[in-house]
């Protein structure tokens, strides 16, 4: 089971207001409405997105996640709100988002990926493309663009605003709050932004201070990432398997000992699926091999998967937004 942290449902509910029982839907996701809001504390995805759902009954919410992305601060993010600002340029803020979302969230997942017009800040969530999902998918990219908004000493527009599903029926909201060309129904759900967007100085950014929260950020990280048993042993198999080509998940299962069908269900229950994990597995075990000068960039390919080298590039720089032999080059220097 995946999980968000309760800040989301708390805000939603405060942006809605007497429109709806804000008690009731907080004690719907196992919240004390009385109680002091502690971003920390965790609810289940699912329980959240029932809880938007239930908010549609009760109130028009076409607009509350652009109000509610609007009203994030980076404050509310704790240490990793300040390594966004500490951030040399809006590029290191997105960078750290996809580092460390996982202290906010088990059920998304955050990439960079090159577009010929600049960069995409791709999010990445998993699961039935239901009501409650959509609305959370547009409130984290709302509240993107405000983070970003807070620490460029620029205006900041994107290109282009992305989403997968189909158009709501008013975006008079969306178009004001994001100031760009909203495509819906699109290949994925990503932001847009111009090289010279991407490369604006923040006005805090601080090189001392970014080290110093970089280190508490992977202290924190360490703590939850320690994989169950069932996650190491299905990485391992993935990766021993990957030099005849990406491997099946009924072959994966089958060499844990498990049926398929139990072994998708073992995983959907931490929040992960077999193609996400196997995407996580090919992209750990790329960074590795590349930050050891032993195998050539055609070794590493046929290792992690891949028949060409590159169609193993075009793959690495969709993981890390460079080409693996920038990456490599950059880790054997240090």
């Amino acid at each position: 089971m995946g999980y968000v942290t309760s800040l989301f449902a708390r805000k939603m509910v405060a942006a809605a207001g007497d429109a709806v029982d804000g008690d009731g839907l907080l004690r719907s996701v196992g919240l004390d409405p009385q109680a002091a809001w502690d971003p920390r504390q965790m609810i289940p995805a699912a329980a959240y997105y029932d809880m938007l759902e239930t908010m549609a009954t009760q109130t028009d919410v076409t607009d509350l996640p652009v109000r509610v992305g609007a009203s994030m601060r980076c404050d509310d993010y704790g240490a990793l709100g300040l390594a966004w600002k500490a951030a040399v340029d809006l590029h290191g803020s997105l960078s750290r988002i996809a580092r460390y979302a996982r202290l906010w969230t088990s059920v998304v997942r955050y990439e960079l990926r090159p577009d010929p017009r600049g960069l995409l800040f791709v999010l990445h969530r998993p699961g039935e493309r239901r009501l409650g999902l959509r609305l959370s998918n547009e409130t984290t990219l709302a509240a993107t663009v405000s983070l970003a908004r807070q620490v460029a000493p620029g205006p900041v527009t994107p290109l282009e605003l992305r989403l997968q599903h189909p158009e709501p029926r008013s975006v008079a909201a969306h178009a004001a709050w994001f100031g760009c060309p909203l495509r819906f129904e699109a290949g994925c759900d990503a932001l847009l932004f111009s090289p010279e967007t991407m490369a604006q100085p923040n006005i805090l950014g601080d090189d001392g201070i970014s080290r110093y929260l970089i280190s508490h950020l992977e202290a924190e990280l360490s703590q939850i990432t320690q994989d169950t048993p069932l996650i190491r042993q299905a990485r391992a198999s993935i990766a021993q398997s990957l030099s005849e080509g990406v491997p099946k998940m009924a072959d994966v299962a089958r060499s844990l000992g498990l049926s398929a069908r139990s072994f998708h269900r073992r995983l959907s229950e931490q929040g992960k699926s077999f193609q996400g994990l196997t995407e996580e597995t090919r992209r750990d075990l790329a960074e590795g091999l590349l930050r050891d000068d032993r195998h050539s960039l055609a070794e590493i390919a046929f290792l992690t998967g891949f028949s060409e080298q590159s169609s193993f590039t075009r793959a690495f720089k969709r993981w890390l937004g460079t080409t693996p032999a920038s990456y490599r080059r950059d880790h054997l220097r240090r």
